[in-house]
């Protein structure tokens, strides 16, 4: 054994023995966690000092967790796309590639790179490279339109711009001529200034030798922009006993496991897909991934790879339940979900087909993740969002900001070792001392479990009476014919403001606007029934599955008004 090894081996040594505190400090519950997950495992001597070598070479980020895994478990399969299977390995040399080329094109620490691309091993690699340079991250929303692209790209100060080649007409106009890398060729040669490119080029070459930066990589994750221009909200990487104690609180709520396979459904760019992707990396996962989310070839990955997870959002659950056809999904243990409301009536449907394997996480871009609720918690009160993870601080408050009582309705404040810095744009949330807002409203209930009634920015006063449309949509959930509900609040001069439920028809099944509206009577109250049904074919979400309740309510208001129009005319 060299000398160095021996340094890195007695490093090993003091980790662990750092972490054997930190469990024993977190408790028993801990220690069973960091055991099933694999951080704890029994591995050979050389490869535990490669790990350490990687982890010390690059730090608690994307590029150390590569590098450590690199030397665990070298040919595992890290990520299998519609292309390729790349090794772990493969991820770590292909990202010294990239980074050599991105320093080649002048971009250092701290310096902005925007990444414009859907899932693939080309993603992946593109984010290791950019960590291993110290320069920060800015995820883009595959959904951008040009103007968009541009104001973001402008306002959040970016150096480089790293997309997909089905962009690059958009990256052309309106990036303002920042050095640009392709991510994913769909065809065709790969261009010399592309990751395959690249990668093609580098062939039978020694991998680049990087310095390791002086500062860690931040993540800037863009706010969904549902109610206004998208905000990057920046998130370094948490250090610290707290950051340990709120990630195992994190695995123990949903019981990942080391060395799994998870189908990464939802996009990686935002932060659920993203935050899947980063316990991946500490877990030493192959993640299955393809480019667009398709509910049928989901179902056949899982049924292929014999996955245990599937990181996904709540609209694709419907759309795996719309597929026929028998799948054997035996190996799934989990279906992790976040980015937009789980429907009650949904939830109880997916798992009496799939089994008790769902786990929704409450959250939010800006303070991560609050509370999770697991089939247990599901099955037994279906709309609640669960228990309140160890590690996090909740506080419902009035108008006042004095705490309500358990039962009542407050403003929902959390926060934690994971909760963002702040708004790069140098705004921020509402902030109750450390805790920011979430924007929305709801309770704990008198089983302690949290209940969110909806937004905040989201009730409609009708007749007087406040209505949250959530309670509205999940009745029109429970409505045999409907697959798709969103509820808005328009003006009306009798009432101040009424409700229109914009419904989607499951594919086959029909109901009149008469028929919702006696289906919602005979469950609320009279207040709560929608003023009008307007019918769907589909309803408008983002890239992470949310409904533009603003495009509702402005295709609505174009509608009124050339309706309005028209009587005119015909009178």
């Amino acid at each position: 054994m060299q000398p160095s090894d021996r340094k890195a081996l007695v490093v090993v040594v003091r980790r662990i023995g750092s972490l054997a505190s930190e469990v024993v400090t977190g408790g028993i519950a801990t220690a069973r966690v960091a055991a099933r997950v694999g951080v704890l495992a029994p591995m050979r001597p050389d490869r535990m000092v490669g790990m350490v070598r990687g982890l010390r070479a690059w730090g608690n980020t994307a590029a150390g967790l590569y590098a450590a895994g690199a030397a665990r478990h070298p040919d595992r399969a890290a990520v299998i796309d519609e292309r390729e299977t790349v090794s772990f390995a493969e991820i770590d040399r292909r990202s010294s590639i990239v980074a050599a080329a991105l320093g080649a094109l002048g971009i250092g620490e701290g310096d902005a790179v925007a990444l414009l691309a859907r899932n693939s091993s080309a993603f992946v690699v593109a984010t290791v490279a950019i960590t291993k340079l110290g320069a920060n991250i800015l995820y883009l929303n595959t959904g951008f339109a040009g103007p968009q692209l541009g104001d973001v790209l402008e306002s959040e100060k970016a150096a480089a711009i790293i997309a997909d080649d089905e962009f690059t007409e958009l990256v052309e106009k309106h990036a303002h001529g920042l050095p640009h890398l392709v991510a994913w060729v769909e065809k065709g040669k790969p261009p010399e200034r592309s990751i395959p490119g690249l990668i093609e080029a580098a062939e039978g070459t020694a991998t680049p030798s990087l310095p390791r930066p002086e500062n860690e990589t931040k993540h800037v994750i863009l706010t969904s922009g549902t109610t206004g221009r998208p905000k990057g909200a920046s998130r370094g990487a948490p250090s610290g006993l707290a950051a340990a104690v709120s990630g195992i609180a994190f695995l123990d709520a949903i019981p990942y496991r080391g060395q799994g396979v998870t189908v990464l459904a939802a996009p990686a760019f935002h932060a659920w897909g993203l935050g899947n992707l980063t316990v991946g990396m500490m877990l030493g996962s192959t993640f299955v991934m393809t480019r667009r989310f398709d509910p049928k070839e989901t179902l056949q990955l899982v049924e292929k790879h014999k996955a245990d997870t599937i990181a996904a959002v709540p609209v694709m659950c419907q759309r795996m339940l719309d597929v026929e056809g028998d799948f054997d999904t035996s190996s799934l243990r989990i279906v992790a979900l976040s980015g937009s409301a789980l429907a009650p009536t949904l939830a109880t449907r997916f798992m009496d087909r799939f089994g008790d394997v769902l786990y929704s996480l409450y959250g939010s871009t800006e303070v991560a993740y609050v509370s999770v609720a697991g089939p247990e918690d599901l099955r037994a009160a279906p709309s609640t969002q669960g228990r309140v993870l160890r590690g996090v601080t909740v506080r419902l408050v009035d108008e006042n900001d004095e705490d309500v009582p358990d039962g009542e309705i407050g403003r929902i404040f959390a926060g934690s070792s994971m909760s963002f810095e702040g708004y790069t744009s140098g705004e921020d949330k509402a902030r109750l001392g450390n805790l920011a807002s979430i924007g929305d409203v709801g309770r704990i209930g008198e089983d302690g479990r949290l209940y969110v009634e909806g937004r905040d920015d989201d009730m409609i006063v009708s007749g007087g009476e406040n209505v949250f449309p959530a309670e509205v949509e999940e009745t029109l959930h429970q409505h045999k014919a409907v697959s798709d509900v969103a509820v808005v609040g328009v003006e009306d001069e009798k009432f101040g403001q009424a409700l229109v439920a914009h419904v989607v028809l499951r594919s086959g099944a029909s109901a009149s606007a008469d028929d919702l509206r006696k289906h919602v009577k005979a469950h609320l109250a009279n207040y709560k029934v929608p003023r009008e049904i307007v019918f769907h074919d589909s309803l408008p979400r983002n890239e992470t599955g949310k409904v533009l309740k603003r495009e509702l309510r402005e295709d609505k208001d174009e509608k009124d008004e050339k309706d309005e129009k028209d009587e005119k005319e015909d009178g």
